[in-house]
């Protein structure tokens, strides 16, 4: 076979296949040419619908502003706290709020000695307790202030305060016991408060009577 007719034999499929790509590439254009028309009808018939109309001024327009989270008081949280330390002052004289018995008894005014004696005797359940061992005189002092507001919270009337008896203080003196007793009496929500019997840690606790909500 003649070669020069053999090589034009090789060449059809590559004419097909070159004619079915343009091929193709016309159809993309009518297509393309088509979405345009079509764009370009929509866009006339949107503008003919609305006739002769004044775009708004948009000089007034108020940008949304996204409100930032307010600043933490840091400062005024810290003088709170401090304001609540020194609520209850470490000199406050106390003697002459207790009664003169034994046990050095407190019963705020208005509540009847009754009151006091019924403490004593264990006529309200303890609820609850606050063991003041090995504690500085500013934690205890925090420590009781928020006991105290949590149990009133919760409902609670009848709690024991442990502070110890001192005997691993400096020349054993009880300081903590002291200092309860003057923290216990300036509070709104202590309405009496006796030693503790000894069952319950004796002259190391008291057990104070909370106002009801």
């Amino acid at each position: 076979m003649d070669s020069s007719i053999k090589d034009f034999a090789d060449l059809k499929p590559l004419h097909k296949a070159l004619k079915k790509r343009q091929e193709a590439e016309r159809l993309q254009e009518e297509a393309l040419r088509r979405q345009e028309r079509k764009t370009r009808r929509e866009a006339n018939l949107f503008r003919e619908s609305m006739g002769d109309v004044t775009p708004l001024n948009f000089s007034n327009r108020v940008v949304p502003v996204t409100p930032k989270p307010p600043p933490i008081p840091r400062q005024r949280l810290a003088d709170n706290k401090a304001a609540l330390r020194q609520s209850i002052s470490d000199e406050f004289n106390v003697d002459t709020l207790l009664e003169t018995d034994a046990d050095l008894s407190y019963r705020k005014d208005g509540i009847g000695q009754d009151v006091v004696r019924k403490l004593r005797r264990g006529h309200w359940i303890i609820q609850d307790e606050l063991d003041l061992h090995g504690q500085r005189r500013d934690e205890a002092r925090e420590l009781l202030g928020e006991f105290l507001r949590r149990c009133v919270f919760k409902g609670l009337r009848c709690v024991r305060v442990i502070h110890g008896k001192g005997l691993g203080s400096v020349n054993q003196e009880p300081v903590l016991k002291k200092l309860v007793h003057v923290w216990l009496v300036q509070k709104e929500e202590v309405m009496a408060f006796v030693q503790a019997k000894a069952a319950d840690g004796g002259s190391g606790a008291l057990l104070v009577l909370l106002k009801g909500k």
